[in-house]
């Protein structure tokens, strides 16, 4: 038995493959303790740990960044550079802004140590780590009673014997996390910060995968990682950072399994759940980015390339103190919830305003395992309107289509940052919806991005889960080897990325895995020397992947350059086989033709159970269709298809 699980801000889903069949099932998320909501799963599901295989994507590593949460950490640098993280990279947020608010720094000055052990650029040592730095050093720690040690010192992927040395000598019950295990790449400021955030984050993860799998007695257990690989639980604390986009990554890769599965290989991809939505392009299989950013910090490990808002179901509507409506990024997340879930939510959210609206049932709800309070929300949602001067026999009506149109702005805005902004003509790709809230929007959002087509994956509500079951466990590595391509032979390289792989290699036989059955992917992060940044290139020899950096440019940034080119860093990914999965067919069932009223439309609209719709036929909007996780409003001009494998597939019938 697989299970997959994708925790949540205000769910918690699963998706179990047994004997070739695939079940699914939601609970309210319990984020105090995350692994409340997935034993509670795995007992309404009625399995036996002992038996299951659970890859899983957690949220624990995020929330804690994203609330300033995690263990007491001190951060150990070369002398007269303790103050690395405070300082940055000078950049300011808003460029115009030339008195921004003081930011307090990551670490303390009080948690700032420093001590010896100082490289050249090249390697050589300028000021050695003696006995007398070790002393001194344990003897602030045991001073400054940390939890966990973050050391990061400079060049250190060069030789890391300093940042080991360092390591021995502190207490065994601290966690200590070194750059130049953690980030091995130039840029003491990004590996700085990732060192600190996986110490910071790494007791929290620990903690959190031994309750888990202690409510697991006997299950195997593996946990998503950012860039798109499983690993297995006993490791995770020790590459906590590379877990900060967990959740979201299984999300893309279920979405891109999906996509070969009726054949669309490129996709624009939504995923909108209760508290926020993750939107990415996947071609075949989702990109990749060492660029990105969580709760302002630049995390430079590889991840999937996705833009993140504020703006889900549970995305609470106010005014500001203009009177402007605003909706998010705070949510009701799953306690107490929007108010139709009747746990003491009072503050209307985009979830209440499609209740009221009509397109969402309240007798359906999760396949009608959690019946909405209809009349609650409609009152918030009439409070709002009163709020806005709205006349009081539609307050509640006008306010509600207000939220919804807002939030769609916000979502589209996204959607062109992810496309627009980087070249990518939305119009020739499908917009893939999923998340719990993700079918009500696609179509308002299709219209607003100009795009006449949209997948709505069957079991979309659980996607996310539904991606850790095909998600290869594996691992992505990277190290800093600077010079001149012209310099490097190709067998020089191609030993250099076999000593890379060969760690990786280890550690995935060390989970059971057998070497024989690895795939691996060489790659180089490649520049004209002089330049800040790079562009990654699949490793085909010197001559071929420099032909192909030089025309990667000219299409990235419409030029070449007469100038060598430098290696920056080489790559190394590594995947096993991923469990062998494939979408079984569905059948339609037959069920009762019903009725209901949405705002906007004239008369009565269809509303369709999604198990009632064959195979090829073609339900023509407006039209309310039901799954049991999740719902999707078909908006008027738009058709859907339901194909062999339960997926919709919208189109656009207006000019």
């Amino acid at each position: 038995m697989l299970l997959g699980i994708d925790t949540g801000g205000t769910f918690t889903d699963f998706v179990l493959w047994r004997d070739g069949e695939l079940r699914v099932h939601k609970v309210l998320s319990t984020p105090s303790a995350p692994e409340r909501a997935i034993l509670q799963g795995v007992a309404d599901l009625g399995l036996d740990a002992e038996a299951l295989t659970v890859i899983h994507g957690s949220t624990v590593a995020t929330n804690a960044v994203l609330e300033g949460k995690g263990a007491r950490t001190v951060y150990i640098a070369d002398r007269g550079l303790a103050d690395l993280l405070a300082i940055g990279r000078q950049a300011r947020a808003a460029l115009y802004d030339l008195q921004p608010a003081p930011r307090p720094p990551p670490v303390p000055a009080e948690l700032c140590l420093e001590t010896g052990g100082r490289l050249a650029a090249d390697g050589t040592q300028v000021v050695p780590l003696t006995d007398s730095d070790l002393t001194e050093l344990r003897a602030a720690i045991t001073r400054l009673a940390p939890e966990a040690v973050a050391v990061n010192l400079l060049f250190s992927y060069l030789d890391d014997s300093a940042e080991r040395g360092i390591a021995a000598a502190l207490p065994t019950e601290l966690f200590v996390s070194r750059s130049s295990e953690v980030l091995p790449l130039q840029g003491e400021y990004e590996r700085g910060i990732a060192t600190w955030l996986n110490a910071r984050v790494g007791p929290v993860v620990g903690g959190y995968i031994e309750r888990l799998q202690k409510g697991l007695p006997g299950a195997r257990v593996s946990v998503m990682q950012s860039s798109g690989e499983a690993v297995a639980a006993e490791q995770t604390a020790r590459l906590a950072v590379r877990l900060l986009l967990s959740g979201p990554a299984g999300g893309l890769v279920g979405a891109g399994f999906v996509g070969r599965a009726v054949g669309i290989e490129r996709l624009l991809t939504f995923d909108m759940g209760g508290t926020s939505t993750d939107v990415a392009l996947v071609d075949g299989a989702p990109r990749l980015t060492t660029e990105g950013r969580i709760g302002g910090f630049p995390v430079a490990v590889p991840m999937v390339d996705m833009h993140t808002i504020g703006a889900g179901g549970g995305s609470i509507a106010r005014l500001d103190a203009g009177g402007a409506l605003l909706v998010g990024p705070e949510s009701a997340g799953a306690d107490p919830g929007p108010v139709c879930y009747g746990q003491g939510g009072r503050e209307p959210t985009v979830t209440d305003a499609n209740l009221v609206l009509g397109r969402l049932r309240p007798e359906a709800f999760l396949g009608g395992r959690m019946r909405l309070d209809a009349k609650a929300a409609r009152a918030a949602l009439a409070q709002l309107g009163r709020s806005m001067r709205l006349p009081p026999e539609q307050a509640a009506e006008r306010a509600a289509q207000g939220v919804v149109d807002l939030a769609n702005e916000h979502m589209a805005r996204a959607l062109r940052v992810i496309s627009v902004q980087r070249g990518v003509d939305p119009r020739d790709l499908y917009l893939c919806s999923f998340g719990g809230a993700g079918g009500l929007h696609v179509c308002a959002l299709a219209e607003a991005l100009g795009m006449r087509r949209a997948l709505v994956p069957e079991r979309a509500g659980v996607l996310s889960a539904l991606g850790m079951l095909v998600t290869p466990p594996g691992r992505l590595l990277t190290r800093t080897w600077l010079g001149l391509l012209a310099e490097r032979d190709d067998s020089t390289i191609a030993e250099a990325l076999s000593d890379l792989a060969a760690g990786g290699v280890a550690a995935l036989r060390a989970e059971g895995i057998d070497p024989g059955t690895l795939r691996r992917e060489d790659s180089l992060d490649l520049r004209y020397r002089g330049q800040s940044y790079t562009l990654n290139l699949p490793w085909q020899g010197r001559t071929a992947t420099a032909e192909a950096f030089q025309e990667l440019h000219r299409a990235r940034y419409g030029h070449d350059l007469d100038l060598p080119v430098e290696l920056v860093n080489l790559r190394a990914r590594l995947t096993a086989p991923a469990h062998a999965l494939s979408l079984p067919p569905v059948e339609s069932e037959p069920a009762a033709a019903q009725t209901a009223t949405v705002v906007g439309c004239a008369s009565p609209v269809a509303v369709v159970q999604r198990g009632a719709i064959a195979a090829g036929k073609t339900i023509v909007g407006p039209a309310v269709i039901l799954d049991t996780v999740a719902t999707t409003w078909l908006a008027p001009n738009w058709r859907a298809t339901r194909d062999a494998l339960g997926n919709l597939l919208l189109a656009c019938e207006s000019e």
